[in-house]
C-alpha cells in the first residue's frame, strides 16, 4: 500500500475537489447530517482521515474525535480545518491502529474501505473492531461506481480487486485500487464482526453501520 499513500501525498492539495461534483450534493448533505448525528456525544476513533473532511463534520458533534492517517501531507490540511482544535490528530497507518486503550464508543472512515484489497478485508475489519470499545458503533462510507461520475474501471486482478488509472495536476498517472462493494457483500462483510449491520444506499455513495460484539 506505499503507492497508495504516495498517490495520496501527491494529491492532497486537490482532493476535495471530489466534493465539489454538482451531481453529488444533494447525497452529501444526507450524509453529512446522518454522521453528524449518529456521532453526537461518543468518542470517535477515525482511520485514513485524510484532509479532514469528515473529520471536521464529525468533530462539530462528538465528544471526542482521535483522527488517523499515514501522510503529513493530508494531515496538514486537516490541521487547518474549523473544527480541528477538537480533534486529537495522530499520524499511523489503518492497518496498525496504536494502542489507544480501547477507550473510543466508535469507529468511521471513509473513502477506506475500496482502498482495502479483498484478500485483506477481513483481517484490517477485525483489528479495527479489536481497537474500540466492545459495542462501539462502527461506520464506513465510500463510493458507488456511477457511470460518469466515478472514473472509469481500468481493470480488475486475479482476486477481484478493482483498479482505476487517475492523473494529478502535475500530469502524473496512478494506477489505483478502488473496490466497489455491492449491498449484500457489505452486509455480510460487517455481520462477521458484529451486529446490525444496515446499509445507506443514495444515487453516489453508500453508509455502512454496525455495532461491534459486546
Amino acid at each position: 500500500m506505499d503507492d497508495l499513500a504516495a498517490y495520496y501525498a501527491r494529491r492532497a492539495a486537490e482532493y476535495e475537489r471530489i466534493y465539489a461534483k454538482p451531481e453529488r450534493q444533494a447525497d452529501l448533505a444526507v450524509l453529512r447530517a446522518r454522521i453528524g448525528k449518529i456521532f453526537a456525544g461518543r468518542r470517535v476513533l477515525e482511520l485514513a482521515c485524510g484532509t479532514g473532511y469528515w473529520t471536521d463534520v464529525i468533530a462539530g458533534s462528538a465528544a471526542q474525535v482521535t483522527a488517523l492517517d499515514l501522510n503529513e501531507e493530508v494531515l496538514a490540511i486537516a490541521r487547518t480545518k474549523p473544527n480541528a482544535g477538537k480533534v486529537a490528530f495522530i499520524r499511523g497507518s489503518a492497518y496498525e491502529i496504536p494502542d489507544l486503550g480501547r477507550r473510543h464508543d466508535a469507529l468511521f472512515a471513509g473513502h477506506w474501505w475500496s482502498h482495502v484489497p479483498l484478500l485483506r478485508l477481513e483481517a484490517f475489519l477485525a483489528h479495527a473492531v479489536g481497537a474500540v470499545a466492545p459495542g462501539a458503533l462502527l461506520a464506513f462510507y465510500d463510493n458507488r461506481y456511477v457511470a460518469g461520475s466515478s472514473t472509469p474501471v481500468s481493470r480488475r486482478d486475479a482476486e477481484g480487486n478493482e483498479y482505476q488509472a487517475r492523473k494529478l495536476d502535475d500530469g502524473s498517472t496512478h494506477e489505483v485500487l478502488k473496490n466497489f462493494p455491492e449491498e449484500g457483500e457489505l452486509i455480510r462483510r460487517a455481520s462477521r464482526h458484529g451486529w446490525g449491520a444496515h446499509v445507506d444506499l443514495l444515487p453516489h455513495f453508500w453508509l455502512l453501520t454496525w455495532w461491534a460484539p459486546k
